[in-house]
């Protein structure tokens, strides 16, 4: 009678140990990096662009010359309107990204935009009264006006919405109207106020082409603040989409990180339309598009949407020269053709998902 030895027994002492089995979510975390990594090459990319394109096309080397020699030809072109315009929509594409992606956290609302919740309208309107009624015109003055009536709004909406029985209905639902109200408003006052009616046309379409170097240098200590905060409320955030019980036992403190969001939202949002006007759409399309890349992991959205929205929105910039040369297309009405679509899109997709 033979016997047969285990496969254990017959396994050859000098072969290899079997590789380590790999921990949990290695591969996806790496995947999100890799991503990651490609969109900061896009953006870099998207940069390049920018200085190179506009009424006077340079190519990238004299674009990378006008940058670093100030010797060459190119050297005022870039340094004084290309880099200036280039850094301004950079830095506001991260605060538009960044304050979308938190606003749909905390409200828990595919919808919550800071534009579609008025906040956006509200700097509007507080710089629009200021250049109207009291004769303001610089950036100085611009910036308190808008992160005050940002503010304002973000308040309003929230004891409109209900306070802390607010739902993401009814947020979505009195910050359309308070986004009507006020863009109304905007535009009486424009009609009334023909005088300042030449300041205001295009600040409140939403321009990156009165970039100067004083604007980006005076609106980059709010948008460093709030980009600061943003990313400290990701864990917060993610604790919230559970629930205020859950996220208190897991250490959580919702009414902290519910204060903190809207500060946050308030000095991104603020000081991006002082600097540019009212841009729409960029805080609603970015976070959509970077969920269905990272899920609803704020540890990764909010880098992603960091990144993603000033590709989003240079590229539109980008856009808008090339394609009305040899005048241009203004960077907030070319990601309102853009985000009308996506809006449908979206809205039907989520219909068609419930049918």
């Amino acid at each position: 009678m033979s016997l047969t030895k285990s496969p254990r027994a017959e396994a050859d002492p000098t072969d290899p140990p079997p590789p380590a089995a790999r921990p949990p979510g290695s591969g996806r975390h790496a995947r999100r990096a890799a991503g990651l990594a490609g969109a900061l090459l896009l953006l870099l990319v998207i940069c390049a662009l920018s200085l190179a394109v506009g009424a006077k096309p340079l190519s990238v080397g004299q674009a990378w010359s006008g940058l670093t020699d100030s010797a060459s030809a190119e050297y005022t072109v870039v340094h004084e309107m290309r880099l200036p315009r280039t850094l301004l929509g950079l830095m506001t594409g991260v605060a538009l990204g960044l304050a979308g992606g938190v606003m749909q956290a905390l409200t828990r609302n595919p919808l919550g935009d800071p534009g579609l919740l008025g906040i956006n309208a509200g700097a509007a309107a507080a710089v629009v009264s200021a250049i109207s009624f009291l004769g303001i015109t610089g950036f100085t003055g611009y910036v308190w006006f808008a992160l005050a009536g940002a503010a304002a709004v973000s308040v309003l909406v929230y004891v409109v919405g209900g306070g802390r029985g607010a739902t993401p209905a009814r947020l979505a639902l009195a910050g359309a109207a308070l986004n009507a109200a006020l863009f109304s408003y905007v535009n009486a006052v424009q009609l009334l106020d023909t005088a300042s009616l030449d300041r205001m046309r295009f600040w409140t379409v939403g321009s990156l082409a009165g970039a100067h170097g004083d604007t980006v240098l005076r609106v980059a200590p709010f948008m460093a603040v709030g980009v600061v905060l943003a990313f400290a409320l990701a864990r917060p955030l993610n604790a919230l989409a559970l629930g205020d019980d859950s996220a208190q036992a897991l250490g959580a403190r919702p009414a902290r990180a519910r204060a903190g969001s809207m500060i946050a939202v308030t000095l991104l949002c603020g000081a991006a339309t002082a600097a540019c006007g009212p841009i729409v759409f960029v805080g609603l399309m970015v976070p959509h598009m970077v969920r269905t890349l990272t899920g609803p992991d704020m540890r990764w959205m909010l880098p992603y949407c960091a990144v993603l929205a000033p590709v989003l929105l240079l590229g539109a910039d980008v856009f808008g020269r090339v394609v009305a040369r040899p005048s241009e297309l203004q960077v907030g009405i070319v990601t309102a053709v853009l985000g009308g679509p996506f809006f449908l899109y979206f809205v039907r997709r989520r219909k068609v998902a419930r049918a």
